[in-house]
C-alpha cells in the first residue's frame, strides 16, 4: 500500500458558503437566451444581470446592498433592440458598463453613482461595426477606454470608446464563431477559442497570429481559453467521448498540452474564472450545481485539484467579484454571484485562519482601478502592467477619482479629437462605425465642469 502524499498548499482548505436568503437578490427573471456567456457581471459597487425583456434586450444593475426581493417595476438598462448576450464592467470606472447584443451593436452605459431610479435607454456611446450578433465583450485590463468585441460574423473589433472609432478589425483569423476572447495581464496579446476547435494567440496591433493549436479539444461542444499570469493558457472543452477537460498550454510550444485533466461527462460548458493573485482557477459549468477549483503551479502536473463547492440548484450563469470588492477581514479570497432561474445568490470562498491580522500571503498587491495607459498610447504600441494597490486596509473607492474619470472618458480631449480628425473620419465613413453621443448627457457634464 503506497502512502498518500499531500501537496502543501495554503488553499487546500478553502471552502465555499452560500449567503443567507435575506442577502440574495430575489424575483429576477434571468435571461433564457441560448448563448454561453456568464449573464452576470459584478464590481465593488454593482451587480449586473441580463434579464428577460419583451421587445428588446435589457439588464438589471443593482447596488450590492440592494438585496431581497427586487420589484418587477425596478428600472433596467434597456436600450438594445435585441436580447443582450454579454456584459462587462469597465475595470477603470465602477460606473461604466458595456453590453453586446443580438441587434449587432455594442453600447457603453454610464450608471448613476447610487444606481438607477428610472429606466436607462440612452447609452453614452453606440458602437456599430458588426454584421451579426455580438456575443463577446471585454475591456482592456490596463489601457483606459479600450474595448474589444467579437461577433457571430467571426470578426474581432477593438474600439477607442472615447472617440467611438473602430481602431483595429481582425476579420480574417477565425473561420467560424468565436466562443471567447481573453487579454493577457498587460493587454499586449489576446487568446481566442473558436468553433473550429482551435485556440489562437494574437498580437492585435500587429494583426498577426503568434501561436495556433488546431483541435485543442476534440469534442464539438464549446471551448474556453484564458491567459494565466505567467503567459500560459488554460482551456476548457470536451473530448471526443464528450468528457469535459481542462488543459494547460505553453504558448512557446503549443503543439502538446502541458497537462490535460478529465473531469466528467456532463454537457454544460465550463466557464473558467481565474485569480492571478492566488493562481487559483474556478470552473463553473453552465447547468451544473457545483464549482470546482484548482491551483496552478509550476510543478507537474501543474493543475492541482483543490476542492468542490456543491449545492442543490443548477446555475444559469455566474458573476465573479474583483479582488477590490472582497472582505479581507474574513479571509475571503473569492466571491461568486450565482444565477438561478429567479434569483442571484452570492457564494463566498474563504481560507480558514485563526488570526485576525491582515493575511498578506493571501492578499498580495492586486490590480487597482487606475489605468496604466491612455487609449492613444496603447494603439501607438505602448504596453503597461496593471497598477497595483494594497488591500491591507480594505479597498475604499475614491469618489473624486471616479468623477474625473467619467469626465475624461467623454470630454477630456476625446470629443475634440474626433472633430480635429473629422476629415479623416469622412474619408473612411463607410468603414468607420457610427457613434451616438447624446446631447443631454454632454450638456449635463459640461455644466458640471463649469
Amino acid at each position: 500500500m503506497s502512502m498518500i502524499k499531500h501537496r502543501k498548499s495554503k488553499f487546500r482548505h478553502v471552502f465555499g458558503q452560500a449567503v443567507k436568503n435575506d442577502q440574495c437578490y430575489d424575483d429576477i427573471r434571468v435571461s433564457r437566451v441560448t448563448w454561453d456567456s456568464a449573464f452576470c457581471a459584478v464590481n465593488p459597487k454593482f451587480v449586473a444581470i441580463i434579464v428577460e425583456a419583451s421587445g428588446g434586450g435589457a439588464f438589471l444593475v443593482l447596488p450590492l446592498h440592494k438585496t431581497g426581493r427586487i420589484d418587477k417595476s425596478y428600472p433596467t438598462v434597456c436600450g438594445h433592440t435585441g436580447p443582450v448576450l454579454d456584459i462587462d464592467w469597465c475595470p477603470h470606472n465602477d460606473q461604466v458598463i458595456a453590453s453586446g447584443s443580438e441587434d449587432c451593436t455594442v453600447m457603453v452605459w454610464q450608471i448613476p453613482e447610487n444606481g438607477l431610479v428610472t429606466p436607462l435607454s440612452e447609452p453614452v456611446v453606440v458602437l456599430e461595426g458588426h454584421s451579426k450578433r455580438v456575443g463577446v465583450i471585454t475591456w482592456h485590463p490596463t489601457a483606459r477606454n479600450v474595448l474589444l468585441s467579437a461577433g457571430c460574423d467571426n470578426v474581432i473589433i477593438i474600439w477607442n470608446v472615447g472617440t467611438g472609432e473602430a481602431m483595429i478589425t481582425l476579420d480574417d483569423m477565425h473561420p467560424d464563431v468565436i466562443y471567447n476572447v481573453c487579454w493577457n495581464r498587460s493587454g499586449s496579446l489576446i487568446c481566442t477559442s473558436c468553433k473550429d476547435k482551435g485556440i489562437r494567440v494574437i498580437d492585435p496591433r500587429k494583426e498577426t497570429i503568434l501561436a495556433e493549436k488546431e483541435k485543442a479539444h476534440e469534442g464539438a461542444r464549446p471551448m474556453r481559453a484564458i491567459f494565466l499570469a505567467d503567459g500560459n493558457i488554460l482551456t476548457t472543452g470536451f473530448s471526443r467521448m464528450s468528457e469535459r477537460q481542462v488543459a494547460l498550454w505553453n504558448m512557446q510550444n503549443i503543439e502538446e498540452p502541458m497537462s490535460v485533466t478529465e473531469m466528467d461527462t456532463s454537457n454544460g460548458v465550463l466557464l473558467p474564472f481565474y485569480d492571478p493573485d492566488t493562481s487559483v482557477v474556478y470552473l463553473c459549468g453552465k447547468g451544473d450545481s457545483s464549482i470546482r477549483y484548482f491551483e496552478i503551479t509550476d510543478e507537474a502536473p501543474y493543475v492541482h485539484f483543490l476542492n468542490t463547492f456543491a449545492s442543490k440548484e443548477p446555475q444559469r450563469g455566474m458573476g465573479f467579484m474583483s479582488k477590490r470588492g472582497l472582505d479581507v477581514n474574513k479571509c475571503e479570497i473569492a466571491r461568486f454571484y450565482k444565477l438561478h432561474e429567479r434569483k442571484c445568490e452570492p457564494i463566498v470562498m474563504t481560507v480558514p485562519r485563526k488570526s485576525e491580522m491582515f493575511q498578506d500571503d493571501l492578499y498580495p498587491d492586486t490590480a487597482g482601478p487606475d489605468p496604466a495607459l491612455e487609449a492613444e498610447d496603447w494603439f501607438e504600441g505602448k504596453n503597461g502592467d496593471p497598477i497595483l494597490i494594497s488591500l491591507k486596509n480594505g479597498y475604499v473607492p475614491g469618489k473624486n477619482r471616479e468623477i474625473k474619470v467619467v469626465k475624461k472618458n467623454i470630454l477630456d480631449s476625446k470629443v475634440p479629437k474626433k472633430s480635429e480628425h473629422s476629415s479623416h473620419a469622412n474619408k473612411s465613413a463607410s468603414s468607420t462605425p457610427s457613434i451616438v453621443i447624446y446631447k443631454n448627457l454632454l450638456l449635463e457634464l459640461l455644466h458640471k465642469c463649469v
